[in-house]
């Protein structure tokens, strides 16, 4: 017990990496699509990551119908942009292809042609709301992109934390249009939830699975980069989409240990989901009933008044602790200077205002 303490400190120390940090607020965010399949651990997102060392590269053979896709969510002011293509040993490099923008993401012109892999262009303040890659002619090799490097105004964010879902809706084809909804949605909190649950060394998922099945009876599960959530519960409640941000942090939390409190556990998912992705949406609690280990809502309504009076990133320390399979109970004293028993009487009073 001596030696806990101690250790319990660095994990706090730890729990948030330096490059864990917010973007700039005057951005425009981005979507990565692509008519190729990615190639494991080569994902969509990895083209326009800010790290030249990493890239994008299909599952399959690119052809001059095929084409890489970030499209804004507003139209920026183009100052210029570069597009590298190829392994960073050179391999794979685009031969043929052209660099296209669109004002509107739908109709395309020409900015630049690939010579030797690369493409370069001045936007000269041209509004853009689309920039493609497109091969002109078929190739014997994927498509492999490195990096967009784009300067606008306002500029467009690059993906912090890569991340690619597949969405799998063999079982009922009806739900795809509404799982393409939850893809874009979980796609978007990802990096908050990267944040949040970061600690010094870990590498989030780059990929995760959305199976939607008609025989599963609960809500929704995670596991393994997998999520598989109930056909008949999400045609029922289509809007429940913060249950799939729930499920998602899971896939962060990616805890290994065992014995872990699972009411701590589903309280910072939900604490994602109903702090940070849906805020104002919690229910309202008896605080002569609730109690900071009721799990789910009622942890996370404690996690965010321990959050807002003691600690903002006590939500990251904690799952550091988690993630690192020691978590004990003199943690919440470390953060607050007070035992959990205390923060969950003051919590309580807390609720009666």
């Amino acid at each position: 017990m001596p030696l806990l303490l101690p250790l319990v400190a660095v994990l706090l120390a730890s729990a948030a990496p330096p490059e864990a940090v917010p973007p700039p607020r005057l951005v425009v965010l981005a979507v990565a699509e692509s008519s190729l399949p990615s190639a494991p651990g080569r994902v969509r997102q990895l083209a326009f990551d800010a790290d030249p060392a990493s890239y994008f590269a299909s599952g399959r053979n690119t052809t001059k119908a095929d084409h890489l896709t970030l499209t804004f969510d507003n139209p920026v002011s183009l100052k210029s942009v570069t597009v590298v293509t190829g392994r960073p040993d050179g391999s794979d490099a685009l031969g043929s292809g052209v660099l296209e923008a669109s004002a509107d993401g739908t109709a395309f012109e020409a900015l630049a042609t690939f010579a030797d892999g690369k493409a370069a262009a001045a936007g000269k303040g041209r509004l853009v709301k689309a920039l493609r890659v497109r091969p002109t002619e078929d190739a014997a090799h994927p498509l492999v992109v490195r990096e967009f490097t784009i300067d606008s105004d306002p500029q467009v964010v690059t993906f912090r934390y890569p991340i690619e879902f597949t969405l799998d809706v063999t079982d009922a084809p009806e739900m795809q249009a509404w799982g393409d909804k939850v893809v874009r949605v979980c796609e978007r909190q990802y990096p908050s939830l990267c944040d949040d649950l970061a600690s010094t060394g870990y590498r989030p998922p780059t990929e995760i699975r959305l199976v939607m099945k008609k025989d599963y009876d609960g809500v929704a599960a995670a596991g393994g980069g997998r999520i598989t959530g109930s056909v008949k519960y999400f045609k029922q409640r289509p809007n429940d989409i913060g249950a799939m941000v729930h499920e998602t942090a899971h896939c962060v939390q990616n805890y290994r240990a065992r014995g872990l409190p699972g009411w701590l556990v589903e309280g910072i998912a939900d604490y994602e989901r109903c702090w940070k992705y849906e805020p104002g949406t919690a229910r309202p609690l008896n605080p002569d009933r609730a109690q900071y280990n009721g799990s789910y809502q009622v942890t996370a309504a404690f996690l965010a008044y321990v959050c807002d009076t003691y600690d903002y990133r006590a939500v990251t320390k904690l799952n550091a602790a988690l993630r690192a399979g020691k978590y004990d109970p003199s943690i919440w004293k470390e953060l607050t200077g007070k035992p959990v028993e205390e923060l969950n009487q003051e919590w309580r009073r807390s609720l009666a205002k």
